[in-house]
């Protein structure tokens, strides 16, 4: 498994908004300048963003996005899931996945399966909020 551009820059939108609330929408630009990404591909994330419901955006003179919610509430599984489609380390555990003729007799299905529980409850269990905080939280090496 690996995480595409869409999912690490959709965390950095997300945490760069987090990190500069006031309440006022701040735009775009901003953003891609403080976090040196392409306001052109951030264009292609934040309608994925806002469909979800996980930052509301204003256009024209005085626009620009701001999180509906707090920090703490933004899963960062929540967040990759969205962005990627799934997380499954094999095609066989993707969301969309047929049932595979070889399941009775697989032996390494039982171990894709734990880890794709580890990665989905490692990711659950950290929010944008513990992102934002520069040390080491809790039991989580970030």
């Amino acid at each position: 498994m690996m995480i595409s551009t869409r999912g690490r820059y959709a965390l950095r939108v997300l945490i760069d908004l987090a990190e500069h609330q006031t309440g006022a929408y701040i735009p775009m630009k901003e953003i891609a300048a403080r976090q040196e990404l392409s306001q052109k591909y951030i264009e292609k994330i934040m309608p994925l963003l806002t469909k979800e419901k996980l930052v509301e955006g204003v256009h024209g003179k005085g626009g620009g996005y701001r999180l509906t919610r707090d920090p703490a509430d933004y899963r960062i599984g929540d967040i990759l899931r969205l962005a990627e489609g799934d997380l499954a380390p094999v095609a066989c555990l993707g969301c969309d996945a047929v049932s595979c003729s070889r399941a009775p007799q697989c032996r390494t299905l039982d171990m894709w399966k734990k880890f794709y529980e580890m990665t989905n409850t490692y990711f659950d269990g950290i929010t944008i909020a513990d992102l934002m905080k520069s040390e080491v939280v809790a039991d989580y090496v970030i």
